[in-house]
């Protein structure tokens, strides 16, 4: 019988804090919420394990070290309005939770929708919707969000999602689908969003991003 508590304990003190994730806030959220309740049967195990976890339909949760670092450059307030992208079962989505005020995650798989929705109840989330549409085109809807997280590498970020962005608001996500991306926290201020890398990141790419071809003579 494995001991998830203990895992939890386990991935916080010896993969996040040695990886300078310093934020107390985050780090009681990671703790508290329980990542075995968003991955299939199979996989509860190796639900804390430091990589990239397939969750089904060509789909991953973030390895929670990048997903640590990643909410931690985008620093979600208690008031902060986020919008949680590609965020699959809701892993990411439950941490959110955890740190800002309200939360909208939006996927474009009904199943994976359900999934979601299900486990985020089972964990006694409130505060969070789960929308079904295309990840690019993020939720305009409710719009401006102080925080947007993008769970996986994208070829850029759509000028349509920074129009989403409040002023001083930040979106993260990984940058670049080849072998190796960059973290990157892109900043709105006056308008503008101004890119500062964070880190180098391999992660599974959102396909839903994908560059078009260009025209070829």
């Amino acid at each position: 019988m494995i001991d998830f508590s203990a895992a939890r304990r386990h991935m916080v003190d010896g993969q996040l804090r040695p990886n300078r994730v310093v934020s107390p806030a985050l780090l009681d959220a990671m703790a508290d919420v329980a990542r075995e309740d968003f991955v299939p049967k199979a996989a509860k195990g190796i639900a804390y394990m430091d990589e990239d976890l397939p969750v089904g339909d060509g789909r991953y949760l973030l390895a929670p070290l990048t997903l640590a670092r990643l909410i931690q450059a985008a620093a979600p307030g208690k008031h902060d309005t986020v919008l949680d992208i590609g965020g699959a079962t809701g892993y990411s989505t439950g941490v959110l939770s955890r740190l800002a005020g309200t939360v909208i995650s939006i996927e474009q798989d009904h199943p994976m929708v359900d999934r979601a929705r299900n486990a985020l109840q089972g964990v006694g989330v409130e505060n969070v919707e789960v929308f079904v549409g295309p990840l690019a085109e993020g939720y305009a809807k409710r719009a401006p969000y102080h925080v947007i997280l993008i769970n996986g590498a994208v070829d850029e970020v759509p000028e349509k999602l920074l129009a989403q962005l409040a002023e001083g608001g930040r979106l993260a996500t990984v940058i670049g689908t080849g072998p190796v991306g960059r973290a990157t926290l892109l900043t709105k201020r006056r308008g503008v969003a101004s890119a500062q890398i964070l880190f180098d990141a391999a992660v599974p790419a959102l396909k839903d991003f994908a560059k078009e071809p260009g025209f070829v003579f």
